[in-house]
This record gives C-alpha cells, sequence and structure tokens, in this order.
C-alpha cells in the first residue's frame, strides 16, 4: 500500500477549509512531511489529509499560496517577494514556526 502514495494531499483548517496541494509542496514544511510519513504512526501518512486546527482558512490558504509558490521557485535566483497582507503577518509568522518553513 506504501507504492500507492498520493502525489496530492488536502490540508484542512480549524474552520474546515480544504486545500489540496502537491505532496512536494506541502512537504516543504517539516511538520507536515513528517505527519505525511507512511511509516509514521500518524493517520494522515495513511490518508493524506493533514488537519490543522490552529489555522483558519484565511491563513492557511496564505500558507498554501508561499508552500507552491516556494516550490515553484526553488530553483531560481532573484524571486520577487510575496505579497502578505500586514493584518495576516503575525498569524503567518506563527503558523510558519509551528510548520517548521
Amino acid at each position: 500500500m506504501a507504492d500507492s502514495v498520493s502525489e496530492y494531499v488536502t490540508l484542512v483548517s480549524h474552520d474546515d477549509y480544504e486545500f489540496i496541494v502537491s505532496r512536494s509542496a506541502a512537504c516543504i514544511s517539516g511538520t507536515i512531511r513528517r505527519m505525511l510519513d507512511p511509516s509514521s504512526k500518524f493517520s494522515e501518512g495513511l490518508t493524506g489529509r493533514c488537519k490543522l486546527d490552529d489555522m483558519s482558512g484565511i491563513v492557511l490558504e496564505k500558507v498554501c499560496e508561499y508552500l507552491c509558490y516556494n516550490e515553484k521557485n526553488k530553483d531560481q535566483t532573484n524571486v520577487p517577494d510575496m505579497d502578505i497582507p500586514p493584518e495576516l503577518c503575525l498569524e503567518l509568522l506563527m503558523a510558519a514556526d509551528y510548520l517548521d518553513t
């Protein structure tokens, strides 16, 4: 069954917004990578679905945007910064710390 690991995973906010992202983008986060490890004892490793109870849909959407942006530009130089709304900065810093990104 370990051979049938999906290319995509679902990240779910505490207010039940769901975001489907590529596994490789999601695994930029050390926390999500450990959750999705098929050899771990976490259910996320089997289901490919990560419930992030400490994040709202708005914050998780921006996190997913960052994960995809980071993966898309990982081999590039002089990549422009992402646009981060000032009102989300503190929550995004806390999310980045939790997600080990």
